[in-house]
């Protein structure tokens, strides 16, 4: 886990969905309180990634010229929505749900990383805004929390990754007590 790092290029190969779905395995450890399972993912490949695009100029008053398209969703071959699909539940709030979301696309970039593949989350000022949301076909109840931009890395890059000496993470910012008194 400490090795993952975002790949903000990924190669054109991806995972076939026989295979996303084996690694939705690990997923099941997610904290999820009450087993809600608030969350979904959505499958972008193809064409899908050209009306995704469509949707983002459209949500932030962008034209285009004829023929010309917005690049964002053609980052990656393969991108994977995620969405906080929150279920009506009088002692889980939206909030932990959102969480309980984010956690499951969490673990599903660290398995994608496991298993070979480059991911980065993406996500921006449009993500949930109303013409994106249509073009993903959410309800009310849902709220899209970015894409998982999927795709094979290159050798050369995976080398430095695994030869570079980032160092671990200082504790002492994000570690504390409560106060006394």
């Amino acid at each position: 886990m400490a090795s993952r790092r975002s790949v903000s290029r990924v190669g054109p190969t991806t995972p076939t969905d026989e295979e996303l779905a084996g690694l939705l395995a690990a997923v099941t450890p997610v904290a999820d309180h009450k087993a809600l399972r608030p969350w979904r993912l959505i499958l972008l490949r193809g064409e899908d990634r050209h009306r995704l695009g469509q949707a983002l100029d459209t949500a932030a008053g962008t034209e285009r010229e004829p023929g010309e398209v917005n690049p964002k969703p053609y980052r990656a071959e393969l991108l994977i929505a995620v969405v906080a699909s929150h279920r009506p539940h009088p002692g889980v709030p939206v909030w932990e749900q959102d969480a309980t979301a984010a956690g499951a696309a969490h673990l599903l970039e660290l398995a994608l990383w496991q298993a070979g593949w480059g991911v980065m989350w993406r996500s921006g000022l449009h993500t949930d805004a109303p013409a994106v949301r249509a073009a993903h076909g959410l309800g009310d109840h849902e709220r899209l929390l970015g894409w998982l931009y999927v795709g094979d890395v290159d050798p050369a890059f995976r080398a430095r990754l695994e030869a570079s000496k980032k160092p671990a993470l200082d504790p002492a910012p994000f570690l504390g007590r409560m106060p006394q008194g």
